[in-house]
């Protein structure tokens, strides 16, 4: 297929690119910056998803047959909140609109787990753990509000187009790109390392994560599987484990009163989230746990360049 992928530059996106293109696609990164270290098979364009315009003419020019909408400000409060409200919503709305018009008929956009509503900080207590698909959504900043906004447009989207567009929503958690097992800053600023000695850094999302490699590959089993699920599907991809080196039937109640009871259905290194639902209707599980990657991980100095607006 030829494929155009949004904020192809940013931590998820190269290794997006870079999976798509070893798989035989044809694959365009769209973003305002290019990427540090480009995949063999990969071609940049760049441009502003922001500008109505110059989204059409991307569209209209690459006739893409599937496009993975990535491109958003990536961090919540890296920038100002109605900054981060109006960029994300609108490259969502652009891409939306543009890709299917010039004949894209597989769309899968980015959304996020903070829609869920973890970290509110007047308080927040999980219905029940695992968190699923099922689970309500209680947005409380600018960018978990973005990403709902997101999944809404893209079930807009579904119910304008019909079955002649394949849509679906995807909420990947908290990406670890290959380099940051080496020792590479993540989007927060720290490792990782420091994030499993200091639990209090992870808790705030709830210790989730996922391998860019593996949300990589979900990524490629729904445009393989796009016609086999309900049209405009979200799925949490996530971890089968959590991000900490205790159970999490012990550490949330810590850093979340009053969710023992919840908490306490979640057995040994088991996650936060469940990834159940793509495992059940596209075939797909993680591959990839923090103990083995770390463990075989060649300590390094690189940090890599965050694409945050495409």
């Amino acid at each position: 297929m030829r494929i155009v992928v949004t904020g192809g530059s940013g931590r998820l996106g190269r290794t997006v690119v870079s999976t798509l293109a070893r798989a035989d696609h044809e694959v365009v990164s769209a973003d305002r910056a290019p990427a540090p270290d480009v995949a063999d098979g990969v071609r940049e364009v760049a441009v502003d998803l922001t500008d109505h315009d110059a989204t059409v003419d991307l569209f209209e020019k690459e006739r893409p047959e599937a496009v993975v909408h990535l491109a958003a400000i990536a961090v919540p409060f890296s920038a100002p909140e109605d900054v981060i409200l109006r960029t994300n919503t609108a490259m969502a709305w652009n891409v939306l609109e543009a890709a299917p018009a010039a004949g894209a008929t597989r769309i899968l956009a980015a959304s996020s787990p903070t829609v869920i509503g973890y970290g509110a900080p007047h308080g927040w207590s999980p219905a029940r753990l695992p968190l699923d698909e099922t689970h309500p959504v209680a947005p409380w900043n600018a960018y978990s509000l973005s990403k709902l906004v997101i999944e809404e447009t893209v079930a807009m989207a579904a119910r304008r187009d019909g079955e002649r567009v394949r849509y679906g929503v995807f909420r990947p958690c908290f990406v670890v790109s290959p380099e940051e097992w080496s020792g590479a800053p993540t989007q927060q600023g720290h490792t990782i390392a420091h994030r499993l000695a200091h639990p209090e850094d992870a808790a705030v999302s709830l210790f989730n994560y996922i391998d860019a490699r593996d949300a990589a590959e979900f990524v490629e089993a729904w445009l393989a599987g796009a016609d086999t699920v309900p049209n405009g599907t979200t799925f949490f991809v996530g971890a089968d484990d959590a991000l900490a080196d205790a159970p999490l039937a012990e550490l949330l109640p810590r850093f979340l009163p009053g969710s023992e009871t919840a908490a306490a259905a979640l057995r040994g290194d088991a996650p936060a989230f469940s990834s159940r639902l793509a495992a059940d209707l596209l075939g797909w599980r993680p591959r990839r746990r923090w103990r083995d990657e770390l463990a075989t991980a060649t300590p390094t100095d690189t940090t890599p360049t965050e694409s945050s607006r495409a």
